[in-house]
C-alpha cells in the first residue's frame, strides 16, 4: 500500500492524540497497517514542565526522571552555565581564540551527559564545551582546541568522547562508523552525536543516519534546534514539520521534545538510549531550545534576530524551570542553591587561573600524528622548521 504524506499526518494525528485513553492500542493496530506510523514524532514536543516550573501529566511513554537525578541535572546545569559565562568572558579577554557559547542549552548539554554511560562514545560539536564538562573532562582540556594549542586537549579513547568537531555533519557519519563497530563486536556501547539544525542540512548528516539505520547501529542523533544556523533562519533551512520528521525517510524512529524542559529532554534520551542499545538501531531526537548569546563571539546577532525573540526566549529559562519544580518537591531549598553556587563560582575561578597560565607549545608537533608513518615530504618540511628554530635561538643568542 503507497502512503501518501497526507496519509501520514492522519496516522500522526490519529496515533498520538493525548486525549484517547487507548493510545498505545492505537497505535499498535495503526503500525501493524502503517509501519511508517510507529516512526513518526507526537505532533508536538514532548514535555514534563510548564515554563514556570509546574508539573505536567508524564505520558506513557515518557515517565518523570527519578528526582534525584534531576537534582544532580541542576547541579550541573548550575556549573555549567558559570563555566559558559566564564568561557565567554575569557574571550573578550583574549585568553580563547574564539567561543561559542551554549547560554540557554543547558538542559540539552546536561541531559545528554546524564543520558549515557560513561562507557558509552559521544561525539560533541563546538558548541558542546558544557555537555563535556558535564561528562566530568577537565574545563582546561576542554577549551584547549578553542585557544588554539592542540587539536584536542583531552584524550578521546580515555573519555570515550571524540575531539570537538567544526565541519559542519562530519560526527553524524563518525558516530554511525563507532557504534556499527562496538555491535559487530559484541558490545553494548552506544554513540551519542550532537547535531545542529544547520548540520541537517549537509550531507553526512543525511549519510550518518542512512548508515546507521540500515545497518542499525546504536546511534541515538541528538538534534539541538536552536533556531538559527549561524544567522539562516530556521525557515530557511527546511520546510518539514519539524526537523524530527527527518528521520522517517530512513526509517529511523523519531521524536521532539522541548530542549529546555530538563525532565522532558533527559525522559525522551533516556528512552532513545535504551532503544539504541537494545539492539533496535538509530533513534533522532530533536530539542526544541534557544542560543541566547551570539554564535560565537565573532557574531552580531542583532544583525539578523530582535531583543523581544530573545526576551521571549529568557522567560522559558531550563535553570530557573528546574529550580522552581525542585523547590516544589522540597528536594531544594536556600542553602542547596547558595551550596551549588558556591561551587559553581570556585570552578569558574579555578578555570580562570589555569587559563591565565601561557600554554607551552612544541611547534614541531604540527607534525605529529600526521601520518603513522611520516612520508619523505613531511620529513623535509619538518626539517626545514626545525632548522628555522635552531637559528632563530642561535639569533637570540
Amino acid at each position: 500500500m503507497t502512503t501518501t504524506p497526507q496519509a501520514v499526518r492522519r496516522a500522526s494525528t490519529r496515533t498520538r492524540t493525548p486525549a484517547k485513553k487507548s493510545t498505545k492500542a492505537s497505535a499498535a493496530r495503526e503500525a501493524a497497517t502503517d509501519p511508517s506510523a510507529a516512526l513518526l514524532p507526537q505532533a508536538e514536543p514532548v514535555r514534563l514542565l510548564e515554563p514556570d516550573g509546574t508539573p505536567l501529566p508524564a505520558p506513557a511513554d515518557y515517565p518523570e526522571p527519578p528526582v534525584e537525578a534531576l537534582r544532580e541535572m541542576y547541579r550541573r546545569m548550575v556549573v555549567g552555565r558559570r563555566f559558559d559565562t566564564q568561557a565567554t568572558a575569557l574571550t573578550k579577554q583574549g585568553r580563547l581564540a574564539v567561543y561559542p557559547s551554549a547560554h540557554g542549552q543547558e538542559a540539552c548539554q546536561v541531559g545528554a551527559g546524564l543520558a549515557v554511560r560513561d562507557t558509552d562514545w559521544v561525539f560533541p560539536t563546538y558548541r558542546e564545551s558544557m555537555a563535556l564538562v558535564a561528562r566530568g573532562i577537565d574545563p582546561v582540556e576542554v577549551l584547549t582546541l578553542l585557544r588554539g594549542d592542540w587539536h584536542c586537549g583531552y584524550d578521546p579513547a580515555a573519555r570515550h568522547t571524540a575531539p570537538q568537531c567544526t565541519p559542519l555533519g562530519t560526527q553524524c557519519v563518525h558516530a554511525a562508523g563507532l557504534a556499527y563497530g562496538e555491535a559487530h563486536q559484541g558490545r553494548d556501547t552506544v554513540a551519542l552525536a550532537f547535531v545542529g539544525d544547520g548540520a541537517t542540512s549537509e550531507g553526512d548528516f543525511h549519510e550518518g543516519v542512512n548508515f546507521a539505520a540500515v545497518f542499525r547501529a546504536p546511534v541515538v542523533y541528538f538534534v539541538q534546534n536552536n533556531k538559527y544556523a549561524i544567522s539562516v533562519p530556521l525557515s530557511q533551512q527546511t520546510a518539514a514539520p519539524s526537523l524530527a520528521y527527518k528521520g522517517i525517510g530512513y526509517g529511523v524512529p523519531s521524536e521532539q521534545v522541548d530542549g529546555n524542559d530538563p525532565a522532558a529532554v533527559l525522559a525522551v534520551l533516556a528512552r532513545a538510549v535504551e532503544h539504541a542499545r537494545s539492539g533496535q538501531g538509530p533513534f533522532l531526537v530533536e530539542a526544541h531550545t534557544y542560543r541566547m548569546e551570539p554564535h560565537t563571539n565573532a557574531d552580531d546577532a542583532t544583525r539578523y534576530r530582535d531583543g523581544a525573540e530573545v526576551d521571549a526566549w529568557r522567560d522559558r529559562d531550563p535553570v530557573a524551570r528546574l529550580e522552581t519544580y525542585l523547590r516544589a518537591r522540597g528536594v531544594l531549598d536556600d542553602a542547596a542553591v547558595a551550596a551549588i553556587a558556591e561551587e559553581a563560582e570556585a570552578y569558574a575561578a579555578d578555570l580562570r587561573r589555569r587559563l591565565h597560565d601561557k600554554p607551552q607549545v612544541d611547534p614541531l608537533s604540527l607534525f605529529d600524528h600526521v601520518y603513522a608513518e611520516p612520508t619523505p615530504q613531511l620529513v623535509e618540511q619538518r626539517d626545514l622548521v626545525r632548522a628555522e628554530l635552531a637559528a632563530a635561538e642561535e639569533g637570540d643568542a
